[in-house]
């Protein structure tokens, strides 16, 4: 029979830390705790094939379910020695979901499920405390209604402030029992008239509905957005966990936390977290209270008068200590826990790998590695490369004029500048228009993911460093400012006023979330310096990765930013780039226009000059390492004056008829241009395109090689090939230019020829193209297009649907397609080395930068991919984890 529920807990597990995949990171690490001796209340995993079973079979559940789930509870009532649903001694539980990746906030939690009418009057004598007994039930009436009957917990909010502010109180601690039992009956009285029919008093059903609710939040709208966001694919499914009850809302011996083993954003080697007395863990990260520091060094850095969990607790405080060192040394890794007092007693209720700036990887990996807790292999597996993208992005100048508008906490570090929003929808339509905002919220919540995505950086008035806003921006690299108490967000009116100023929606505002200020207007940036880590870390990287790293660029400025960030050559360079501009783009338009090789040649007369300077300030930019060309290769649209001005100044430059030249140019227009007359078609039909191109090659090689002292060997790549027969005629040209170059200067040139394979022909014929290609680049931006027959500029239009529904897992454009476009490229690879064993293979496109496509590149053995500047850095680090992990996997 299959084993669907696995049990954990009084120092005994049935699961263990790898079984992650079966049991979700939560399920996983409770029983790890569990096994290690830890004092985590008893509990049990439903595994994540559950979840599979359930989206398979029209959301049912396995027959064999609820048996084990009735053994599972009656084992957890013998640990506790209570019983579920029993009126004298009643066991209570939280239901949580757990994804084999950590998903902070997606989906659904139920606390002090098995509160009833009965139960609850059990709990209040147990306890010998009526008001923490009716607290809990109103949180799980309020929570249960939410999260499994649908009820907006607005509705509830709104009965309990009202209450709170005709008694002028502040907190919900200062509500007494009697006062909870009238909002219970409110609360109640609120479900049976938005429902017809009562609260459920049950608690089989409460426990059947709690269950549901998390398997289906698996599939809500935020949970798919967080998952496409962050590459977690749909068919993983969560577990769920069902674990007893401690409460940290038993008076003022009890408290609630959350804590990290070191700073998540600085990855100083130092306690760092926040907790509630009298409270349970909600309210520590839903920001209606504010948090106190757990240790004392932080209450002084933070210049706060509330005592520590050092201070208040220092029995609690020494043994949670223990604990964080244990799991830190265990896990090898910075650790996220969750953990409640309950009168006392401390009890351990997560923990994880915890969610860190990239700045603070960085410093963890090499920390560890010093202490000797890691080795380097291992330190490079430990920073997400995607995450080194926040290390690349501005911060404000030091020197700039600083008008503050308030202070909050700095809960996400970097710096951003935009226009106040105050929804998400608003923040991803203004990011859809090309505007940059700031989304100002009271607090966010897991609906506001879209637009936290969208929008520069994030800014609330309420929260703290572990509240939902700071954890997602941290994920995000977003710039974030948390708990601006002295910010008053009106939605209303769209405003916001703090210390007597107000800006209203569409105002510029920067957020520092180094330091935690607001302030007015746009402020001057600086562009990053990388620490001494990440040096540390890349040159660990860069001596296990095997693939090299280029990039692509056709600028000084681009080339220059790649070396800093340790390019070994250029794998593309797009000439037709370098075009656009002043005088460049009048020639370019004469040489398309022109009805004659003369004037094609006149013009090109022109170019020459350009090119070759061009070329050459690349050439000693990367001195004497490998440098890719692409000949020209979109179609003569791109270039074709828009308008009648435009037009007149190409008239005007070529003597000519403005209207013969409008007849040109509509005679040039293409139906479908991106398949027509392009790349090596352009040199197929006019060879002087490619013997100009070359000829600036061929003097700039000679000219850098003088400069440099370092040898230029170009390799000059024919865009667009499907025939051999194509890149036979466009390399005779080449070759012919390469000739006359070297006569004329007494220099011997050597460079080589090949082709960017971005068709699928080109693919499937690799082993007779490369009889005349010395080396192949994967063009897979328009290999992608070419194999699905999707226009990249028209994709988004409909993939966002084929992701919600499954589909496709991955933009394909955004991550390789390993089992189409991939199967083209590994059919090119074997097929181009059957002929040329000793043939050069790159990638280009834009996935040359994701990590996954790169992981891919490793696995057909690829030489080098080739990538954005700035995405350098990611892909030396992806490069080192694809070699290290098939070097693993064998």
């Amino acid at each position: 029979m299959a084993k669907w529920v696995y049990s954990f807990g009084n120092g005994v597990a049935e699961g263990a830390a790898e079984m992650r995949n079966l049991l979700g990171g939560k399920g996983a690490n409770l029983a790890e705790m569990s096994s290690l001796g830890l004092p985590v209340p008893p509990g049990f995993t439903i595994t994540t094939e559950v979840c599979t079973w359930y989206y398979e079979h029209g959301k049912t559940y396995p027959e064999a379910l609820r048996a084990q789930v009735v053994e599972a509870l009656e084992k957890i009532g013998s640990n506790t020695g209570r019983k579920f649903g029993d009126p004298e001694r009643p066991l209570l539980v939280s239901v949580r979901s757990g994804a084999r990746v950590s998903m902070p906030g997606m989906m659904d939690t139920v606390l002090n499920l098995g509160l009833n009418d009965r139960t609850v009057e059990a709990i209040a004598r147990e306890a010998g405390d009526r008001r923490f007994a009716y607290d809990s039930y109103r949180r799980f009436i309020q929570m249960y209604s939410d999260v499994v009957l649908g009820l907006d917990h607005h509705e509830f909010e709104e009965i309990l402030e009202e209450y709170k502010e005709r008694n002028e109180l502040a907190l919900d601690t200062e509500i007494d029992a009697d006062a909870w039992l009238g909002i219970i009956e409110k609360f109640k009285a609120l479900v049976e008239e938005e429902l017809e029919k009562p609260f459920p008093q049950d608690p089989q059903e409460q426990l059947w509905g709690a269950i549901g609710a998390v398997f289906s939040s698996w599939m809500v709208p935020r949970a798919v957005t967080y998952r496409r966001l962050h590459d977690i694919p749909g068919n993983w499914g969560t577990a769920v966990n069902v674990q007893a009850m401690v409460f940290g809302n038993m008076g003022e011996s009890s408290a609630t936390g959350v804590a990290f083993t070191r700073n998540p954003s600085t990855g100083e080697n130092a306690l760092y977290g926040e907790f509630l007395v009298n409270a349970q863990g909600e309210d520590v990260v839903a920001g209606i209270r504010t948090p106190q520091d757990i240790t004392e060094k932080a209450r002084i850095e933070a210049g706060s008068s509330s005592p520590s969990l050092e201070a208040l607790m220092p029995a609690a405080f020494a043994e949670f200590k223990t604990y964080c060192s244990k799991l830190e040394a265990h896990y090898k890794d910075m650790q996220d826990l969750e953990f409640t007092i309950e009168k006392g007693k401390l009890w351990m209720l997560q923990t994880r790998a915890g969610k860190r700036t990239a700045k603070a990887a960085l410093r963890i990996a090499v920390d560890l590695v010093e202490e000797g807790v890691l080795g380097e292999e291992e330190a490079i597996g430990r920073v997400e490369p995607g995450a080194l993208d926040q290390l690349l992005h501005p911060t404000i100048d030091p020197d700039a004029e600083r008008d503050v508008i308030t202070t909050g906490l700095p809960a996400s570090p970097g710096a951003a500048s935009g226009a106040i929003v105050f929804t998400s929808d608003e923040a991803e339509k203004a990011k859809a228009e090309g505007r940059k905002t700031i989304l100002v919220r009271v607090e966010t919540s897991p609906e506001d993911i879209h637009g936290m995505h969208a929008a520069e950086g994030i800014l609330t008035s309420r929260g703290g460093m572990t509240s939902h806003a700071a954890v997602v921006a941290r994920g995000m690299g977003k710039p974030c400012v948390a708990g601006a108490g002295m910010l008053r967000v009106d939605y209303r009116n769209g405003v916001i006023n703090a210390a007597g100023r107000q800006l209203k929606e569409g105002d510029v505002i920067t957020v520092d979330g180094a330091t935690g200020q607001v302030l007015s207007g746009e402020v001057s940036m600086l562009q990053p310096t990388l620490s001494g880590d990440f040096g540390t870390l890349m040159g660990w990287a860069d001596n296990v990765r095997r693939m090299k790293v280029r990039t692509n660029a056709e600028t000084p400025q681009d080339a220059k930013v790649a070396r800093e960030f340790g390019a070994e050559g250029i794998g593309l360079c797009r000439t037709e780039h370098m075009f656009f501009e002043g005088e460049r783009i009048i020639a370019v338009r004469e040489m398309i226009l022109a009805d004659s090789e003369e004037g094609r040649r006149a013009a090109l007369a022109k170019l020459l000059p350009m090119q070759r300077q061009d070329f050459t300030d690349l050439f000693e930019i990367m001195h004497g390492l490998p440098v890719t060309i692409r000949l020209l290769d979109p179609p003569l649209h791109e270039f074709l004056p828009k308008s009648e001005e435009e037009l007149g100044d190409v008239a005007n430059a070529m003597g000519a008829d403005p209207e013969r030249l409008r007849d040109r140019a509509l005679a040039l227009e293409e139906f479908n241009p991106m398949l027509g007359h392009r790349g090596c078609r352009l040199l197929v039909s006019y060879p002087e395109i490619a013997e100009m191109q070359a000829r600036a090659i061929f003097e700039a090689a000679v000219e850098a090689a003088k400069t440099t002292g370092a040898p230029v060997v170009p390799e000059i790549m024919v865009p667009l090939v499907g025939l051999k027969g194509e890149l036979d005629h466009v390399r005779n040209s080449i070759e012919a230019m390469a000739e006359a170059v070297a006569k004329e200067t007494g220099r011997e040139l050597t460079y080589q020829i090949g082709t960017m394979v971005e068709l699928p022909r080109a693919a499937l014929k690799a082993a007779e193209i490369a009889e005349s290609a010395e080396f192949f680049s994967f063009g897979t931006n328009d290999l992608t297009q070419t194999t699905f027959g999707i226009s990249r500029d028209d994709a988004a239009s409909f993939l966002g649907t084929y992701q919600t529904r499954g589909i496709l897992e991955q933009d394909p454009f955004v991550s390789l397609d390993p089992d189409g476009v991939g199967e083209l490229i590994k059919i090119g690879v074997e097929r181009g080395r059957s002929t040329r064993a000793d043939i050069k293979l790159g990638i280009c496109g834009e996935h040359g930068g994701d990590p996954a496509s790169i992981s891919f590149c490793e696995s057909v053995g690829l030489d080098y991919v080739s990538c954005s500047p700035f995405r350098v850095p990611i892909a030396r680090l992806a490069a080192a984890q694809s070699a290290l992990k098939h070097r693993r996997d064998g």
